[in-house]
């Protein structure tokens, strides 16, 4: 596989194991130095993020991805954005969450993971 199979394949992956809760391959995808940033600017960690998760507080339910593009800047260094349109469970309640994506994805020891997103709701349409 080339880096840019690779790297949705990784993607791919990483909307299993949001939906599996699966802690260890999360673990393996996001970097040990992983931050996200939501759309209000709040900083959460790969601890964080993986904590949410295990503890129940959220649920994603389903996830769709759309419109993701990768762009490889350099042998071992990717922006990846798109959009997902999930549905999420917190509290006993579904609902549906929509928002649009920008992550950075890095080669190490030859290995892609993702280091850094940042997530932001889409603008509504008129």
């Amino acid at each position: 596989m080339n880096d840019e199979q690779l790297i949705t394949q990784l993607f791919e992956d990483g909307d299993r194991a949001l939906i599996a809760r699966d802690v260890a391959e999360l673990s393996r995808i996001f970097a040990d130095d992983y931050v996200q940033y939501d759309e209000s600017g709040k900083a959460s960690t790969r601890a964080d993020v993986i904590t949410t998760l295990s503890s129940g507080k959220i649920r994603y339910v389903s996830m769709v991805s759309t419109g993701r593009r990768i762009y490889l800047l350099r042998d071992d260094l990717a922006i990846v954005h798109g959009s997902e349109d999930d549905e999420v469970e917190q509290e006993g309640k579904r609902f549906p969450v929509r928002y649009v994506y920008m992550d950075v994805v890095m080669k190490r020891d030859e290995k892609w993971r993702i280091v850094a997103s940042q997530l932001a709701k889409p603008m509504q349409r008129s």
